[in-house]
Formats: C-alpha cells, structure tokens, sequence
C-alpha cells in the first residue's frame, strides 16, 4: 500500500539543479525552468529532461527535437524565478536576459555556467510529463561556480 505522507516525503529529498531549458519553434524561442534533469549515458553523452505536458514549451521540443539546457549559477534564483511562469501568462521571458542561440537554435542564457544542448532521441510520454532523451550534441563552459540547486530555494516541485 501507498503511504502518500511517506512518498511525498521521500521523493521531496531527491536532489535536484535547477537549469534554464532553452526551447524553439521555426523562430519563436521560450525557456523554461527545468529540475527534472540528469545525466543518462556516457556514449553517446545523453541527458533525461521531463517536461510538464501541458507546457508550451512540451510542444516546442516536440515539434523541433531539440532544447538546450543553461545551468544555473547558486545565487541565481531570481532568474530562475523568471522562467517559473508560463509564457502564456507572461510573455517573453527573454526580454531583459542577455541570451544568445547554440547551434541548434535554441536560447542560451549569457550569464550562466554553461550548456548543453541536445538532439531529442527519445521520449516517454507517461503521467503528466514527458521524459525526453537528448543526445548532447554541443557544449560550452562560461565560467567556474557552484550549481543553484532546489534545496537552496524555498521552492518545492516534486512529491
């Protein structure tokens, strides 16, 4: 039997780095804050994103194969809080962060870690998000730091 409390609980304490997921569309872009990320495979480099089904930018990966994943530094909350809210509600969220686009198009934000981007070689549509497998196909350092992890935040997303 289920313990709800005891799932909840648990499943709150897996960690997790908070991450801008850079996405586009032909030439509209959006971005996403993503936690729901982790490495998958050495050969070929492959990283697992889950994204909320009913998001925009669900059906932007879809239709282009491709995201880009900006890892966030600790101390950049604000900026994750930024690509919280769905661009339905909000608008641009690129307007006033400094960003340019990788090589597969997507947003990559300026001031940040660094990157990865990825060509979508999978994708599990199961409950409410989709487990999308991206092959890295291109990478880049901006600088040294540590990552904004979800437990330095007050946030919760998972349970």
């Amino acid at each position: 039997m289920l313990d709800e409390q005891a799932k909840k609980t648990l499943l709150l304490k897996i960690p997790h780095g908070l991450y801008v997921c850079g996405v586009k569309n032909g030439d509209e872009v959006n971005g996403f804050t993503a936690s729901w990320v982790m490495q998958s495979s050495f050969k070929p480099p492959m990283v697992i994103n889950c994204v909320n089904q009913k998001s925009i930018s669900h059906e932007m990966v879809k239709a282009s194969g491709v995201f880009a994943l900006s890892f966030l530094e600790a101390g950049q909350k604000d900026l994750a809080q930024k690509f919280f809210k769905p661009m339905r509600r909000v608008g641009n969220k690129f307007e006033d962060v400094e960003f340019y686009l990788g090589e597969t198009g997507c947003p990559i934000i300026t001031d940040s870690l660094g990157y990865v981007e990825c060509r979508v070689v999978g994708a599990v549509e199961q409950g409410d998000h989709t487990v999308f497998v991206g092959e890295a196909i291109a990478a880049g350092v901006h600088r040294d730091g540590n990552p904004l992890l979800l437990e330095d935040t007050s946030w919760q997303y998972g349970g």
